[in-house]
């Protein structure tokens, strides 16, 4: 027998579907956030996700969770805001690579980080220093990152929403997985030489 909720909604109801907004607004918005960074683009991106979910209803299938189907719509939405913006053109990637000797080791060392991260940083602080990090890649790579790591969306999943190969996926993916750590690596011996 089908969610009542998932016929109310698919039939139209109105109250059926203000239950789904209050039920899933906070969980879309952060979703939005993360790849949007600001609360106004965010909030559009949702409510723009909430107006698409109404006039395709119908086509609503139920083969997913009602709550996947929106997820899909809201991170599609944010992808169209990114891709509508007049943007500078993107910065390189390549500072934010690690740098190699003609040996082919690392020209520096990466801190070696705590088993339990909780001994040197709290958690909230970790994450407001990674989220930071993640702000700073250029934004194909951070869509990337974010999309597969955060998001986890599968790697063609990720290519069609933003529209590229997968294999342009895993590439995007592997280097912003390796700037972030460079990053990351600054901003821990940062801190361990301010503490």
């Amino acid at each position: 027998m089908e969610d009542p909720l998932v016929q109310g909604v698919r039939s139209g109801d109105p109250a059926a579907f203000e239950t789904l907004i209050r039920q899933q607004t906070p969980r879309l918005l952060a979703v939005a956030r993360r790849i949007l960074k600001t609360e106004d683009d965010a909030r559009e991106a949702v409510h723009q996700g909430f107006i698409s979910a109404f006039k395709s209803r119908a086509q609503f299938e139920g083969q997913s969770q009602l709550s996947t189907w929106l997820h899909r719509i809201v991170v599609n939405k944010a992808l169209d805001m990114i891709r509508a913006r007049q943007r500078r053109p993107e910065d390189s990637i390549e500072d934010l690579l690690p740098r190699f000797l003609p040996n082919g080791s690392h020209n520096q060392r990466f801190i070696t980080w705590p088993s339990n991260a909780e001994e040197a940083i709290d958690r909230e602080r970790t994450g407001a220093i990674v989220h930071e990090a993640i702000d700073e890649l250029p934004e194909s790579f951070r869509l990337v990152l974010l999309l597969r790591d955060i998001e986890e969306l599968s790697t063609e999943e990720a290519a069609q929403a933003i529209g590229i190969t997968p294999n342009a996926v895993k590439l995007r993916l592997h280097r912003a997985r390796l700037a972030l750590r460079t990053l990351l690596s600054e901003r821990f011996q940062l801190q361990g030489a301010a503490s």
